[in-house]
């Protein structure tokens, strides 16, 4: 049996080479190796404990179970199962659908998932940056901030409801572009028409991707790789002109400039001098406002295009007309190759003075005066026509509302942010409350880190700070003055804890500033691809050891028993002990031992 790495390495060689067929692929999913990887990858996720339609989790796992799976693939009976449909609650109010696929199919579409990667991963474009790996939100805007400064036009584009209307006949024909191996084609197939299950009925998909499933966004990136390839195309057509022609108005402070200092090394009557030094730098201040180029040079036109999933900026530096005619282009071809809709309400034509909108930020190319030396002690402005990330107050004022942190009054018709006390937490403990309140300034200053603005972050602190206050003062029946007497230590509120050790401890309120990140750049050109490695399958390292790390019972078949969160356990029964001393959320067991822990009997 070939190692999954080599069969990964070996699928990736010929990636970039778009004229390549990959043939006798379906084989690679008989590789028992490639589903322990799969496993050791996935079996971590809170989702997994999750039923899906057929009632099973990942509890319970073993190489039996992926035995009869790679069986049923070698005679094709394997049919998935439809997902799961339920619905979670989105930020507007509305509700967004989800699909719980079950876990056998799960382990399928991570196989298939690492083998479509190693064959697709070489030759999509570097403008997309959605589920692919070492990138990001931050990459794609770090991208943005690096190659669209000068833009003069932004065009907003949000494709109407991709996920769901990815054309299936579109995606096998894209899929046989680069596979010639029918097995593995109906394979896919099956999988996007597997449907789903709401209220229990049965209903077919007749167009998207797999609701919830793991092969969901990779081929989602397969698919928008068309619209990638035509834009990049477009970009090389519509690029014009080496450089700008030379801003008239600018010579003749350059001109004037020359003859100064020619004069200044003439003159040697020390007032006479000072006149001349500056005017010297009256001319250099003068010409540093004006721009090299000439803006409104009809020969010099260039165009930057980034995606993220189905969203994607384009930066024109170029006349309106120019943006017009790109959208129509965009759609047409939306419309006519890939059977997709391109959505009139979200795809603007914004001037890039105003900000346009991406990834959650506002992004916009500064007008600026401010001028500084360069390294040649040349005077410039160094933040005109430069791209401006910025976090707004309606983001943070979202967040507080959501986190319900926030209250909102109005005096004389403007609006006051008031602290609130979030009651559903008083019966929580100290160290909770603090947690929870400092891995939420967290996780928004971790996303906004990279904003050029995200010092504005501390009126959310404060908000939350004071929340925080309001919340103790309320569970323990006393006001906001006495909190912060009572735990405040140096000027930081502080919460004393014991550890599991019985160690005193401390933990103090956020106090590490929101210092701007710099966004790591990535050069336009293609990288290299690195090789694909896969982790140790520890978790399989186990079951082939048939010893129950319960009873010690040895030469039998195991089954891997599986918990949520080690949280959720009591300590009494010694398989939960186990669990506890080894902080690990699985535990190896035998058939006997597996089927008492399930049903709570072993004592």
């Amino acid at each position: 049996m070939r190692n999954s790495e080599r069969v990964l390495n070996s699928l990736a060689k010929h990636s970039k080479h778009s004229a390549y067929k990959y043939e006798r692929l379906y084989r690679a999913l008989f590789n028992e190796e490639m589903y322990y990887v799969a496993y050791q990858r996935i079996y971590a996720k809170p989702g997994n404990m999750t039923p899906g339609s057929d009632n099973k989790t990942v509890d319970g796992m073993n190489l039996d179970r992926i035995a009869k799976l790679i069986q049923s693939l070698k005679d094709e009976s394997y049919q998935p199962q439809p997902s799961k449909r339920t619905y979670i609650p989105k930020k507007n109010g509305k509700v967004r659908p989800l699909g719980i696929p079950a876990f056998d199919d799960k382990l399928v579409q991570e196989v298939i998932r690492m083998i479509l990667e190693a064959i697709y991963e070489g030759q999509f474009s570097n403008c997309s940056y959605g589920f692919r790996p070492k990138q990001s939100c931050h990459t794609a805007l770090a991208q943005i901030q690096k190659s669209f400064n000068g833009a003069k036009w932004f065009v907003e584009g949000d494709i109407k409801g991709f996920f769901d209307n990815i054309s299936h006949d579109v995606m096998i024909d894209i899929l046989k572009e680069r596979i010639s191996d029918e097995r593995f084609i109906r394979l896919i197939r099956k999988f996007l028409n597997a449907g789903y299950i709401e209220d229990w009925q049965f209903h077919k998909t007749q167009s998207g991707t797999p609701q919830g499933g793991i092969i969901s966004p990779i081929l989602a990136n397969i698919y928008l790789d068309k619209l990638d390839k035509y834009i990049m195309e477009y970009i090389r057509k519509f690029d014009k002109g080496e450089n700008r022609k030379a801003n008239k108005e600018r010579i003749q402070y350059e001109y004037g400039k020359r003859l100064a200092v020619a004069k200044l090394k003439s003159v040697t009557d020390k007032d006479e001098r000072k006149i001349i030094i500056k005017q010297i730098k009256a001319f250099d201040k003068e010409r540093s406002l004006i721009s090299c180029g000439d803006e409104m040079d009809g020969d010099y036109r260039r165009m930057k295009y980034v995606r993220y999933a189905d969203d994607f900026l384009i930066g024109i530096i170029g006349s309106k007309e120019d943006a017009t005619r790109i959208k129509e282009d965009i759609k047409n071809f939306l419309q006519s190759k890939l059977k997709l809709e391109l959505s009139d309400e979200k795809t603007l034509i914004t001037h890039s003075e105003k900000s346009a909108k991406f990834l959650g930020y506002e992004i916009y190319v500064r007008k600026s005066n401010l001028t500084k030396r360069n390294k040649a002690g040349r005077l410039m402005r160094a933040f005109n026509k430069k791209v401006y990330l910025k976090l707004t107050t309606d983001v943070m004022k979202k967040k507080l509302l959501e986190y319900g942190a926030l209250e909102i009054k109005t005096h004389n018709g403007k609006e006051q942010w008031k602290p609130r006390a979030r009651v559903q937490f008083i019966n929580n403990d100290d160290l909770e409350i603090l947690d929870r309140y400092n891995s939420e300034i967290r996780g928004l200053y971790n996303y906004y880190s990279i904003a050029n603005n995200v010092s504005v972050m501390n009126a959310f602190k404060y908000i939350m700070e004071y929340s925080m206050y309001k919340t103790f003062a309320c569970k323990y029946r006393t006001s906001v003055v006495k909190i912060a007497r009572k735990y405040k230590q140096n000027k930081v509120f502080t919460v004393h804890f014991k550890n599991k050790k019985g160690q005193n401890k401390i933990r103090v309120f956020y106090n590490e500033g929101f210092k701007r990140k710099n966004p790591i750049h990535h050069s336009w050109v293609d990288n290299l691809i690195s090789p694909f490695s896969t982790s140790t399958t520890s978790l399989v390292d186990r079951l082939k050891a048939n010893v129950c790390e319960l009873c010690g019972a040895t030469d039998r078949k195991l089954h891997m028993h599986h918990v949520r969160k080690l949280k959720g356990l009591d300590n009494k029964k010694p398989w939960e002990k186990h669990m506890i001393a080894r902080r690990r959320k699985t535990i190896s067991l035998c058939t006997s031992c597996h089927k008492l822990t399930d049903i709570g009997k072993k004592d």
